[in-house]
């Protein structure tokens, strides 16, 4: 009975032993493959460009205020009466055009006197050299006393002064007559006339009778602030700003276009406005067509120089410290990133402008660069803006979809087993 009994519990240690010995050999392959394949997980691919110095230019968008280039108020020189108005309001009139034709009568009336005295002058001046020609020849015999000639050389040449402003009277008579035909000083855009034919005009008054503009080529007035103004002079002392091109300037329009011709810097303010903090900077652009029109509102995008050997580097692989410090993480040549302090100078599009910290050839993250650490082994493939982005955010998803079906799948298994 005991033997009985002793066989039956070897069984049972055996058959306990044989299932555990089973249960241990089906779990342990699983756990070693798992820890395989996180092991062998493929490296990191992330999108890199090649640093490539080059001359980049160095430039700045500044508001601004498009000006006319001449500005002519026209103003009557002489008095009267508008008779006539000689071009229509809005036109272009060309330098010299006749604008308003104003009563002048009582000019003509002025000339016609003026006239009138230089000839009375002119007779009297004839008279006196006649008298004078013959005490001349009478002082030579003694016939006149010599005092009696000089006195009548001394007439003559008042006389002939009396000629002379005689003439100038004349002169200024005609040049009033010729006010009351008032003329465009200058070749431009006439606005609305201030005046109706009748009005009464006087000379040099307040208000002027049109505005002629001229629009061809065409000021645009910027302020630049002081603290830009200062460290464009510091980067220039220091020589790390080129500046021998630096008069390019392009326009931004209200409705966001450019405008298609390039201008050029004109002048700049030699002091700084002390309410404001700015210089006035002012280009000039041509305007055949006159599509600028003064008082419109620009942005000018101004070249202040070329930066030598720089790089042109993506926004989006530019990180900063809490300090600011600017951030670039490269792939060395074991494909290990590494991370690299770097110094920029303003933008370029959607680019940064490195100006140190990167060597040329070596590789920049780009895409990918909140996936990897430093130390990362990674795969480097060249950076495709347009391409990159819509794979990764398809791929992403169904990544993860398949990483999270997997646990379930094995544990179904592993539910099914214990069954």
């Amino acid at each position: 009975m005991m033997s009985a009994n002793l066989w039956g519990t070897t069984l049972t240690a055996c058959a306990l032993a044989t299932s555990l010995a089973l249960v241990g050999c089906s779990k342990d392959p699983k756990d070693a493959q798992q820890a395989g394949a996180a092991q062998q997980m493929p490296p990191t691919e992330v999108g890199v460009v090649v640093a490539q110095p080059q001359s980049v230019e160095q430039s700045v968008e500044l508001s601004g205020r498009t000006t006319a280039f001449e500005i002519s108020e026209v103003r009557p020189q002489t008095s009267g009466v508008i008779q006539k108005r000689l071009f229509t309001e809005g036109s272009y009139v060309r330098e010299g055009q006749a604008l308003y034709e104003i009563d002048a009568r009582t000019n003509r009336a002025g000339v016609d006197s003026a006239r009138a005295a230089l000839n009375r002058q002119k007779a009297n001046l004839n008279a006196l050299r006649v008298k004078e020609g013959r005490y001349r020849q009478l002082v030579g015999t003694n016939a006149i006393s010599k005092q009696d000639y000089d006195d009548m050389v001394a007439q003559v040449k008042l006389a002939e002064a009396d000629v002379a402003a005689s003439q100038a009277e004349l002169s200024n008579a005609e040049i009033n007559l010729g006010y009351s035909t008032v003329r465009a000083p200058i070749s431009g855009q006439t606005n609305r006339s201030t005046v109706t034919i009748g009005a009464l005009v006087t000379a040099s008054q307040a208000e002027p009778l049109v505005t002629v503009q001229r629009l061809d080529p065409i000021y645009v007035d910027i302020n630049q602030s002081s603290s830009e103004l200062l460290r464009l002079r510091q980067q220039l002392s220091q020589g790390s700003l080129d500046s021998s091109n630096n008069t390019k300037v392009k326009l931004k329009l209200e409705d966001g276009s450019y405008y298609p011709v390039e201008g050029r810097l004109a002048f700049s303010d030699a002091s700084v406005n002390p309410d404001t903090g700015t210089i006035t900077i002012r280009a000039v652009f041509p305007n055949p067509n006159h599509l600028l029109l003064p008082g419109m509102y620009a942005t000018a995008q101004i070249v202040q120089g070329v930066i030598p050997n720089a790089v042109l580097i993506p926004q989006a692989a530019i990180t900063r410290t809490p300090t600011g410090q600017a951030i670039a993480m490269i792939v060395n040549g074991k494909n290990i990133v590494e991370t690299r302090s770097v110094e920029t100078a303003g933008v370029q599009g959607k680019d940064w402008i490195v100006t140190s910290g990167l060597k040329t050839g070596e590789k920049v993250i780009v895409d990918g660069v909140a996936k990897v650490k430093e130390g990362a082994t990674v795969v480097a493939k060249p950076y495709q803006p347009q391409a990159t982005a819509p794979q990764g955010g398809a791929a992403q998803p169904a990544a993860d979809a398949k990483k999270a079906s997997q646990p379930e799948a094995k544990t179904e298994q592993k539910s099914t087993s214990s069954v």
